[in-house]
């Protein structure tokens, strides 16, 4: 794939420094690097500390949100230039990091060149001196393009799960190596990003006798309800070399699903387990949601508006739908019911999916449902037998939550809306899925296919029955033969999706955690 670099052609002063004051002011500080020299000069003893590296999310047209963390109240500055040197830099005054946000802070960058590499670099400033600078932190990100060109982005979830933490004699959490190898454009994470209901303990006896050796930490050892313990679980993943690299050159969008607060949680429920003092998850939700926001690189609307759906634009190719199927969906149940009751989307964010489908001009509409269409995904609550994501297995006419992905489907083809393709994870294994309505029990829609890779670093499990009101035909599945196998195991997994500029198709790949590609697709666009 070829791509301009900062070193290809000037970047003009007017595209990097033109947005400097709608990026919240400039602001010049002893210590940091000037435009024209070299590497910062170090200040005295007692300077801030950044703690958990840096991160940069939802990248769009000309924006970029850049996440950090201090061990103190400080000032977050953000440097940014074309020139991987920082010759010559913009510099941006971003926000306090107070005990408010946990010491977290973002800054959004405004007037961001178009399909460029661009460098960054973040640093802490004491709010009592502002002589003490910290140490700053270097990172890279790709910005979206303004014409087709070829586009790669990963996907995948499920991190620090079933007891799997991080391992640094085993290299830690060794797929982020793997993905970071491939250089992508942008990662999207589709839930599950930490396991807030999943305390880590010290050792574990894998198989074959040797022993799974996990770093510990206090907020790992139980389950997370307060506030603090939430925060504690992105620490606990923050802490891994492998996952700041990736981190910090791969620009990211992030999702959730239902393990940042519990297991198949919805909205309403009530917690028989026995671990938690807290048995209200409508309390635990909150929590958990102030939580992801401090964390994730999510632009800071979306905190101010305590939202996690939306829609990213990348360039004239690309559209990325990122679903919310927890915060607004029915209890979970036997899936039976004969009348659309808000479903796993809830009404509003359904009619969001609809409007934003219907405007997109992209050629390629990808989802990211952070619960598969098709899998049977059972949720056993005292004793009876009820379901957590769409499907119930009866292979019949659309009941419960089905009503509403039928109604949508509909919609894509009654509105003529091509080229849609939904990536998911959440099962813990790999495969792909061709939804044929001359196999289905509903046939109103248009064939599509949905893609699932996963975990990052959790137990895997042997592959899910499929549900054939959708016709889905399961084309493709690797998963373990027995359950919760472990990310020693090559059943960890991460999809990539490559879509060429020239031909504008778009090609799957699946791959294992040594980067391994195991299986893949190439989708040619319908075209008008």
């Amino acid at each position: 794939m070829t791509k301009l670099r900062s070193g290809t052609r000037k970047l003009s002063r007017r595209a990097l420094f033109g947005g400097a004051l709608a990026a919240g002011g400039t602001l010049a500080v002893p210590g940091l690097a000037r435009p024209g020299f070299g590497a910062p000069a170090l200040v005295r003893s007692g300077r801030p500390a950044l703690t958990h590296g840096t991160q940069v999310g939802d990248i769009e047209y000309g924006t970029g949100t850049v996440w950090t963390r201090a061990d103190r109240p400080s000032r977050m500055v953000v440097e940014i230039s074309a020139d991987p040197r920082f010759r010559r830099v913009r510099r941006l005054r971003g926000p306090l990091l107070t005990p408010d946000s946990d010491l977290t802070g973002k800054t959004v960058l405004h007037g961001l060149p178009a399909g460029r590499d661009i460098h960054y670099r973040v640093t802490a400033v004491d709010v009592r001196d502002d002589t003490l600078a910290s140490e700053p932190l270097i990172g890279r990100f790709r910005t979206v393009p303004n014409r087709p060109r070829d586009v790669q982005f990963l996907w995948s979830g499920d991190l620090g799960g079933q007891g799997w933490g991080i391992d640094v004699s085993r290299g830690g959490y060794r797929i982020f190596d793997a993905m970071r190898a491939l250089d992508p454009d942008f990662y999207l994470c589709n839930g599950d990003n930490i396991y807030a209901d999943d305390p880590i303990e010290a050792r574990v006896t894998l198989p074959d006798g040797s022993i799974w050796r996990n770093l510990v930490t206090e907020e790992k050892s139980k389950v997370a309800e307060t506030l603090d313990e939430y925060r504690g679980n992105y620490k606990y993943n923050l802490a891994d070399e492998p996952l700041r690299r990736f981190y910090a050159q791969v620009a990211q969008i992030q999702q959730w699903d239902d393990h940042e607060t519990h297991n198949n949680w919805y909205p309403g429920e009530i917690l028989t387990d026995d671990a938690y003092t807290e048995k209200r998850v409508d309390v635990l939700k909150y929590r958990s949601q102030q939580a992801w926001h401090e964390y994730t690189p999510i632009t800071p609307r979306y905190d101010r508006e305590d939202r996690i759906y939306r829609v990213l634009h990348h360039g004239p190719l690309l559209d990325v739908f990122v679903l919310d199927m927890r915060w607004y969906r029915d209890a979970n149940s036997a899936d039976k019911q004969t009348y659309n009751d808000g479903g796993i989307l809830g009404y509003e964010q359904a009619a969001w999916l609809k409007r934003e489908l219907a405007r997109s001009r992209a050629t390629w509409k990808v989802i990211s449902n952070d619960m598969p269409l098709g899998i049977v995904v059972s949720d056993t609550l005292e004793g009876k037998q009820h379901y957590e994501a769409v499907s119930q297995g009866d292979d019949g006419k659309p009941l419960g939550r089905e009503l509403q992905i039928a109604d949508l489907l509909s919609f894509l083809k009654r509105e003529d809306i091509r080229n849609v393709v939904w990536l998911t994870t959440d099962v813990h294994y790999t495969a792909a899925h061709y939804f044929d309505p001359a196999r289905a029990a509903f046939t109103d829609f248009n064939p599509f296919w949905q893609f699932v890779s996963g975990p990052l670093n959790a137990g895997a499990f042997p592959a899910s029955p499929v549900d054939q009101t959708f016709g889905c035909n399961q084309v493709f599945v690797q998963s373990p033969p027995t359950a919760n196998a472990s990310p020693a195991t090559d059943y960890q997994f991460f999809g990539r999706v490559q879509i060429d500029a020239a031909s504008r198709e778009l090609t799957v790949h699946l791959h294992n955690n040594t980067g391994a590609s195991v299986w893949s697709k190439t989708l040619t666009p319908h075209r008008r």
